[in-house]
């Protein structure tokens, strides 16, 4: 049954929660609304994600000029640490599973939020996980990447352009998967 399917309706949560995360994690240091935050996780859902900072903006507003470009009176946030907001979208997982004891109720959310992107006929981008076809050099693997999706599923991929670094650390991160797939075969 699952063979009859067509692919644009096979989707996974892959990164969606992560980048929630991030976004909600750059809002607080800015102190600005999350609708205004466009910022993204690619890669697998795990260890070997990333931000993809080149495209990272806050209003349009390139999120390494933001310091110098947002002003608000009186308020002048330290320089953002690329790395330690990384870290923190990463372990906040765990964080939550070492207090509560699982992430069940944000994965929920995440899937509701999916469900209704399928269910209103909108299309909207989001970082849900989809078969690559060659997209960054990148084939036969599921990752996040920003895809249209509407309610007939997964319209199209978003290639955004990526940095050179950023394009080895998707393949980075689809190499981490398929090492994953591969043990698992065994």
């Amino acid at each position: 049954k699952g063979a009859d399917r067509p692919e644009r309706r096979s989707i996974g949560a892959g990164t969606i929660l992560e980048t929630a995360r991030l976004r909600a994690r750059l809002s607080e240091y800015y102190n600005i609304n999350q609708s205004n935050v466009h910022a993204y996780v690619f890669g697998e859902h795990g260890d070997s994600s990333f931000v993809p900072w080149s495209i990272a903006n806050i209003s349009n507003v390139p999120i390494e000029e933001c310091n110098k470009l947002l002003s608000v009176s009186g308020v002048m946030p330290p320089a953002l640490n690329f790395e330690e907001v990384e870290q923190y979208v990463r372990k906040s997982g765990a964080r939550v599973i070492q207090r509560k004891g699982a992430t069940f109720y944000a994965v929920s959310v995440s899937v509701c939020h999916i469900c209704k992107c399928l269910l209103a006929g909108i299309d909207t981008t989001m970082t849900v996980s989809t078969m690559m076809h060659g997209e960054y050099g990148i084939s036969d693997v599921c990752l996040s990447t920003l895809n249209l999706v509407g309610h007939n599923g997964v319209r199209g991929k978003v290639n955004v352009t990526l940095t050179d670094e950023e394009i080895a650390k998707l393949h980075r991160s689809a190499d981490t998967l398929m090492g994953v797939i591969g043990s698992l075969s065994i």
